[in-house]
């Protein structure tokens, strides 16, 4: 319904045909060498640029918090940021952002950076930054993500601060990982993480939005296919489907600017990282299509992790678990519902706006709302009745949650002073492209 719009065609769209009278066609032949480049950019496929990607460099003005990658591994990269406080929190805080786009939504500039928002408010923050996969890492599973990368986070923050007790904060499919994590780790001994927060993350895909369109046992079959000739999808289908979601904003205006008026967008830092696509492991993406969206075994207490069937429930530590009101992959219906799986308390929180906005959304601002109320465990559309509506960010809402468990400070902690660094921040792993 969205590509047979009207505005999408040079007859019916009158500011567009008054364009194409008015220059002779000048703009018709703009576009289609704007579209001829951009078949050739996706070899074959048509890339559709978004914006004007050229001011823009990783580590010179996107991703720019100062830090250090202090461990590397086969799937990640681990990133310690420097302190701007003189005591931090005791305990360090580890960020699992999604493999599916790369970690800098969190610190795409000064003004929009949670990860310097975070770092300003005391947190001594470490960041898992995963590699962008290729044919060798076809064969790496959840537990090679949960063993390679969450734990080796871990391992890495005990060497660089001694601390073994840390506040994990997982976003999207990280949250995801995480959770399942979380849930093998309480199996397994493993208690340093203290508390979790969850960041637009579904554990249970009983009503997993607008995906779900992708997800049938046909579909799936189809991709494992594709993957398994290569060990991996290739990025751009992904970065496709998630465009196709929000065809009438991501794709459409784009293809009347750019190859019907024949103008440049123009530059803008989200589209960058939105085009700024990853490759999904083969072994990796399959186990996720299938035991959370086709098969939803992670909430149902039957996901298989390392040779054992894990359970929410055994997850008993403190979850901050943020919806956003807006969102369309992780709908606020659906993290409410996966709410009541964990075996602890729960803090569930509703944002403003959708699955980018509603989490970077810095206090400065001054932008959307937040909601709170009670425990997430009955009607969600009677809890959105009775909760309290407060104007802004619910960042601060958060660091009065996370110091409440534990507001212990200590002195500041400096990337390498108890082990070697391996480059600066934000690393290589991230500046890979496809």
């Amino acid at each position: 319904s969205n590509a047979i719009s009207p505005s999408n065609f040079i007859l019916t769209n009158p500011e567009l045909f008054r364009e194409t009278v008015a220059s002779n066609g000048e703009n018709l032949v703009r576009g289609m060498k704007m579209l001829a480049e951009d078949i050739a950019a996706g070899k074959g496929d048509l890339k559709l640029r978004q914006a004007d990607y050229s001011p823009f460099e990783i580590g010179k003005n996107l991703a720019t918090t100062p830090g250090k990658v202090v461990g590397r591994s086969d799937v990640a990269e681990i990133l310690q940021y420097d302190p701007a406080t003189e005591t931090v929190l005791k305990r360090p805080l580890l960020i699992c952002p999604p493999w599916i786009n790369k970690f800098y939504i969190l610190d795409l500039n000064p003004q929009k950076s949670f990860i310097r928002w975070a770092v300003e408010q005391g947190h001594t923050v470490f960041v898992i930054s995963w590699i962008n996969p290729d044919e060798r890492h076809g064969t790496k599973s959840w537990e090679a993500y949960i063993r390679e990368g969450l734990q080796y986070g871990l391992d890495t923050i005990e060497k660089a601060t001694g601390e073994k007790d840390v506040n994990a904060v997982g976003y999207c499919v990280g949250g995801t990982l995480l959770a399942a994590a979380l849930a093998l780790m309480a199996q397994e001994g493993d208690h340093r993480i203290k508390s979790a927060t969850f960041f637009t993350t579904q554990v249970d895909f009983t009503c997993a939005g607008d995906l779900k369109v992708f997800v049938d046992e046909e579909q799936v079959a189809a991709v494992e296919k594709a993957m398994n000739e290569k060990g991996y999808l290739d990025g751009t289908k992904m970065a496709t489907a998630f465009n196709m979601l929000r065809s009438g904003d991501l794709i459409w205006p784009y293809v009347v600017n750019n190859y019907m008026r024949g103008k440049d967008p123009l530059p803008f830092d989200l589209l960058y990282w939105n085009a700024d696509s990853t490759r999904m492991g083969a072994a990796n993406h399959s186990f996720y299509l299938r035991n959370c969206y086709l098969e939803n075994r992670l909430s149902q207490g039957m996901m298989e992790l390392a040779g054992r069937v894990v359970s929410l429930k055994d997850v008993t530590i403190p979850v901050y678990n943020l919806a956003a009101k807006e969102d369309h992959i992780a709908p606020a219906l659906s993290v409410f519902l996966g709410s009541k799986y964990f075996g602890g308390e729960v803090d569930y929180v509703m944002a403003g706006s959708g699955h980018i906005a509603g989490v970077v959304n810095p206090p400065a601002a001054q932008k959307y709302h937040y909601w709170t109320g009670g425990k997430p465990g009955g009607d969600f559309d009677q809890w959105i009745a009775e909760a309290i509506n407060h104007p802004g960010s619910w960042w601060p809402h958060w660091q009065r949650w996370v110091e409440a468990k534990d507001n212990t400070r200590v002195p500041a902690r400096k990337p390498g002073k108890h082990m070697k660094t391996l480059g600066d921040a934000p690393g290589t792993y991230v500046k890979v492209r496809v």
